[in-house]
């Protein structure tokens, strides 16, 4: 893989989109630092099939609906007592 700093990736967008579309993918770093990374169309559809089941899915799966003890019981411990107001 090959790193551009983004102003780089910016100045010769259409040289970095064909290095990703002949070379695959291409990171992009801001200073010094990985931050991004441009893949291929087909790449990125792959990693979206391969990343089953989603988080939405899994938030609405029936397992997940019934599962009733979602927060934990509080316990014993009482409260303070909230103080007057004057």
């Amino acid at each position: 893989m090959h790193t551009w700093p983004v102003q780089d990736a910016k100045a010769r967008f259409s040289e970095f989109l064909d290095r990703c579309l002949t070379d695959g993918p291409q990171i992009v770093t801001k200073r010094g630092t990985q931050t991004a990374v441009l893949i291929p169309l087909d790449e990125w559809h792959r990693l979206q099939a391969a990343a089953r089941p989603s988080l939405k899915e899994l938030l609405l799966s029936k397992e997940a609906c019934t599962n009733a003890q979602v927060v934990p019981s509080r316990g014993k411990a009482k409260r303070r007592p909230v103080p007057e107001l004057r």
